[in-house]
């Protein structure tokens, strides 16, 4: 990336690639942060949702905003949700 943007846990940009130098080039790059927190392990695999947004620079060049959906708001199905609990707090 050309610019240094700054760092937010669970964000990231793709911007598109203007010259892609051979066929195989990918027709995106960018970078992605994001907290042990948004992250779950299914059968040793890394699970991590996203979502994105198609953006415009200020300079006119057109990127995808990214952000990260934190895997501890949403429990899965084998996890025990607040107030299954007898305890009172």
């Amino acid at each position: 990336m050309n610019q240094e943007r700054e760092v937010r846990p669970n964000s990231g940009v793709l911007f598109s690639v203007a010259a892609k130098k051979t066929q195989n080039s990918p027709d995106y790059f960018g970078d992605l942060a994001i907290s042990a927190s948004a992250i779950r392990v299914v059968d040793g695999v890394a699970v991590v949702k996203i979502s994105g947004w198609k953006k415009t620079s200020k300079g006119g060049k057109t990127y995808l905003s990214l952000a990260v959906n934190d895997q501890q708001m949403a429990p899965s199905n084998n996890q025990k949700q607040s107030g299954d609990d007898d305890e009172p707090f």
